[in-house]
């Protein structure tokens, strides 16, 4: 390049922000002048990004949930499209966040800059005309799962399957014991619980997860338990489920969620990407996941699929039990993970169903063929 390129990027969610840093690393592999700027988190300041906005107060998750933070999100909103509008990026990549890159996408096509989606919304899920709007505001989509070419290209949008990245990202390097000697955990039995990286769903499931590791506990007083935390959570935010924790003795772990999940016999976890990285690890888990009830009645009557877990999207039969909503009871979570533990069939069964995830995901390399793409759009 003849002179420094700028690339805006945004991501809003802890998923997101890990996604976005590996395109960001791959990008200035392959031009270290580039001016990488935007929104996000830890991930992508360590990968070189001037993190202008942080992303770590907007994850939310549920449509009543948003109202609640409406005005901080939007006055977010508002100052990334004067930013853009003032010092307008050679290209902006847009990582998942939907709603809110969805209205950053729109404006920026209006100003004339180019605009990549990386991860498109889950129109094969709900709201399926959104293809159709995706056409009006991007430049290029890249999408991460291969059945959702032809739906974009139904609706004439340039797209293209990048591969998924988590292929990539979550390779197993140890073997349990192995792990759990790095988080200087006791070799015995160990449950994961995994319940989000925003607060809305922590607040929702900590609790119920909390009541089901108790019930765990007085069946089998040997288990252990172990939390990673998202790099958009705090350990002040779990401040006020601390006594409970103690109790279990519930081994905080910061940033190592991929090791956390090697660790672990089985997991209870709440639905979204961390199935999936889960799955590619191979572990054993059960899925859970509640909304506000308002946002739950709202989505239930939109949503075209079976089911939330992508570990069961992607091979499109039910791998990993889920218990959703009203679902989402500590007994029925307590007897699902006995079942795992215990059931040396169902157990082996479940990991051998979750040794297919990655042959179904793509060949790898994602983040790379994202960034060769972002870099041929900022040549053009």
């Amino acid at each position: 390049m003849s002179k420094s390129k700028t690339v805006f990027i945004v991501a809003g969610e802890a998923s997101g922000d890990l996604h976005a840093a590996n395109l960001c690393k791959e990008l200035l592999g392959m031009d270290d002048s580039i001016q990488l700027q935007g929104m996000g988190g830890k991930n992508m300041r360590e990968a070189g990004v001037n993190v202008l906005f942080d992303a770590s107060k907007l994850a939310v998750v549920g449509i009543v949930e948003v109202l609640f933070k409406y005005r901080m999100i939007k006055g977010v909103l508002n100052q990334i499209q004067e930013h853009i509008k003032q010092s307008p990026p050679d290209l902006l990549i847009l990582v998942d966040y939907q709603e809110f890159n969805q209205k950053l996408a729109a404006y920026a096509k209006s100003l004339g800059i180019k605009v990549l989606f990386y991860i498109g919304p889950q129109v094969w899920a709900w709201r399926p005309k959104r293809v159709y709007k995706m056409a009006r505001i991007v430049d290029q989509m890249a999408v991460i799962f291969p059945f959702e070419v032809e739906l974009y290209k139904k609706a004439k949008v340039a797209v293209e399957f990048t591969g998924h990245p988590l292929v990539d990202e979550i390779i197993p390097d140890k073997n349990m014991q192995q792990a759990r000697a790095v988080l200087s955990l006791e070799e015995k039995t160990t449950v994961g619980l995994f319940p989000g990286s925003r607060m809305g769903e922590i607040e929702r499931l900590l609790p119920i997860m909390i009541e089901t590791a108790k019930l765990l506990k007085q069946q089998r007083p040997e288990l252990q338990f172990v939390l990673p935390l998202a790099s958009t959570v705090q350990h002040q935010d779990l401040a006020k489920y601390g006594k409970d924790l103690a109790a279990l003795k519930v081994s905080l772990i910061d940033n190592n969620t991929h090791d956390v999940i090697q660790a672990c016999d089985s997991i209870i976890v709440a639905s979204g990407t961390a199935t999936l990285e889960i799955g590619l690890m191979g572990t054993p888990m059960v899925i859970t996941h509640k909304l506000a009830a308002l946002s739950y009645f709202i989505l239930s009557r939109l949503v075209s699929i079976s089911h939330i877990g992508l570990v069961n999207i992607v091979p499109g039969k039910e791998i990993v039990k889920e218990f959703i909503q009203h679902e989402a009871q500590p007994e029925k979570l307590a007897a699902e993970t006995l079942r795992i533990l215990e059931d040396e069939n169902y157990n082996q069964n479940m990991r051998n169903e979750l040794s297919k995830l990655r042959k179904l995901l793509g060949t790898g390399g994602g983040s790379k063929n994202v960034a060769r793409l972002a870099y041929s759009m900022i040549e053009q």
